[in-house]
């Protein structure tokens, strides 16, 4: 066991699984799982099959039916929780501390003794399939995945997360326990925890559960995407508003410069209502009901993406003046007095994020396996005080660049 400088315990366990544990003095406890398996680890024939896992976790055990997992933690006033992205499947628990032991049990029993019935996995693909469907009824949020396969173009990273309709049909238990022996190996896991519970406690009992565990080998091959050209496109849909999304190839999550970027795209179109794109686009003239830019650090590469809605005879004027924007951050560099401002309203942003502990707790699993540790509040704010306008503006031509730039539109 080692005390990380910023007061978090990490401890590795001999069959590759990497505990980190964040002491608090609340009563209210986070743990869980951070798996390293995602939509860009299927294979052609498993579309949507890390989502559906996700899912088939909390369909039976080896000594549980769905009831009883479902009422193990809610019979405590406990919850239980799981998401899927596009390189990573995450199963957690938020529970009162004195049942830390039983919530340790259910995840581990849920991560490696789940049997995935038949009957239960007929009935989860009817549930996908309605989810798909209400997806595709919301062109706001579809846009956002058909994006990211405009600029991905084919390869893992740009496919749906929910799947395909006609593929999830041919799923059996056996494909999803295939699945689940191919990524679901400890050394390619991290549990996480947040919590008062005492770290020799903790680390006993996950050793408990999980230490009999045997190590496999994982089958995770990620291939680098490559680079596209720059394209439009257009797309005809029965809406009532015109959905727009523009936007580029950006830094991995071990690139330093996404740090430059990351404040670039706070003021651009961060959550602050003074960000420059709602101050033109929504406060200035009305012309959008919801702008905003976000930015997506995978482990090779990264995506960064404006999205706007809203009237059809205005779409072209609010794509000029996010051109507009773009290019002020490319050809003027900030001053003195603005790269101030921008680092103030950033880091106070930083010190509310990390005061929601939920969001804390879930961030653990992913710092300790793609850093090896945790980093402090102060830490992350010493990184933004270091930037420059000079490296801001470096990130911007290189980000920004009009030729990059990717735009799909719904009409």
């Amino acid at each position: 066991m080692t005390l990380n400088s910023t007061d978090t315990i990490i401890h590795s366990l001999p069959n590759g699984l990497r505990i980190i544990h964040k002491p608090t003095l609340s009563n209210v406890s986070y743990c869980g799982f951070f798996v390293n398996a995602g939509t860009r680890d299927e294979r052609p024939d498993q579309f949507g099959m890390a989502h559906f896992t996700e899912h088939m976790l909390f369909k039976g055990t080896n000594k549980r039916k769905s009831f009883h997992i479902i009422n193990r933690m809610e019979n405590v006033g406990g919850e239980l929780n799981a998401y899927t992205n596009k390189e990573e499947t995450v199963l957690y628990s938020v529970f009162v501390e004195e049942h830390v032991e039983r919530a340790i049990e259910l995840l581990s029993d849920l991560i490696f003794h789940s049997v995935f019935p038949q009957k239960e996995l007929e009935k989860e693909i009817d549930v996908v399939i309605d989810e798909i469907n209400s997806y595709e009824d919301n062109p706001s949020e579809l846009i956002y995945d058909e994006f990211e396969n405009l600029i991905f173009g084919g390869h893992e990273l740009g496919h749906n997360i929910l799947g395909e309709t006609e593929l999830l049909k041919t799923f059996r238990t056996e494909k999803v326990a295939e699945f689940v022996q191919e990524h679901y190996s400890p050394s390619e896991m991290v549990f996480f925890s947040m919590g008062k519970t005492s770290p020799k406690k903790l680390i006993r009992l996950v050793e408990k559960y999980v230490g009999d565990i045997s190590q496999t080998s994982s089958a995770n091959q990620r291939k680098v995407p490559y680079p596209l050209a720059a394209s439009g496109i257009k797309t005809e849909k029965d809406t009532s508003q015109a959905h727009t999304m523009i936007g580029s190839y950006s830094y991995s999550m071990h690139d330093p410069k996404r740090r430059a970027l990351n404040l670039l795209n706070n003021m651009l179109g961060g959550p602050g209502m003074n960000s420059r794109l709602n101050i033109s686009l929504r406060e200035k003239r009305g012309y959008v009901y919801n702008v905003e830019s976000n930015l997506t650090n995978y482990s090779d590469t990264g995506l960064f993406a404006i999205y706007f809605g809203g009237d059809e005879r205005n779409q072209q004027k609010c794509v000029e003046l996010v051109m507009k924007e773009l290019d002020k951050f490319r050809t003027t560099k900030l001053s003195a007095a603005q790269l101030a401002a921008a680092k103030k309203q950033y880091i106070g942003q930083i010190g509310i994020s990390h005061n929601m502990q939920e969001n804390t707790a879930l961030a653990l699993g992913k710092s300790l396996f793609y850093f090896g540790r945790w980093f402090s509040e102060a830490e992350l704010v010493a990184f933004i005080e270091q930037l420059t306008a000079e490296q801001l503006l470096e990130v911007a031509n290189e980000v920004f660049e009009k030729e990059r730039l990717f735009c799909l539109q719904y009409n």
